[in-house]
């Protein structure tokens, strides 16, 4: 056997319209909605050939708290073409993020629900 893709991450979120605000309206994200519906509320993102899926449930780990930075963390990791148009955006949605303690191109912030999120700078090539 080998495991030879990764297909989706799914991410608990309790409020689905402010997580949609989040992943829609601050990350920019598109709901595909040629998903099937499942016996919860939920959406589904493309990126690339891979997905996020929120999943709309109640979270067992709320009260916990979590480390102020990201990287210390369970996280799911996702490449962008630029992290100051990303700072911008979390900056004017009023969301704390922090920049990668090991100095690469790379910034932490969490949604609504205490997800961690990591952005990591990978600069597109223009053909």
């Amino acid at each position: 056997m080998k495991i030879h893709s990764f297909l989706h991450a799914s991410i608990l979120v309790e409020d689905l319209g402010q997580a949609r605000a989040f992943y829609e309206g601050v990350l920019g994200l598109k709901p595909n909605s040629a998903r099937p519906d499942m016996s919860f509320k939920g959406v589904w993102y493309d990126l690339g050939n891979q997905q996020i899926h929120l999943l709309c449930l109640p979270n067992p780990e709320k009260g916990l708290t979590r480390p102020d930075h990201g990287g210390r963390d369970r996280h799911v990791a996702l490449g962008i073409d630029s992290l100051d148009e990303l700072a911008e955006r979390l900056d004017l949605a009023v969301i704390p993020y922090t920049r990668s303690q090991s100095g690469r191109a790379a910034l932490f912030c969490r949604d609504s629900d205490d997800n961690a999120l990591e952005f990591v700078e990978i600069p597109t090539v223009e053909p």
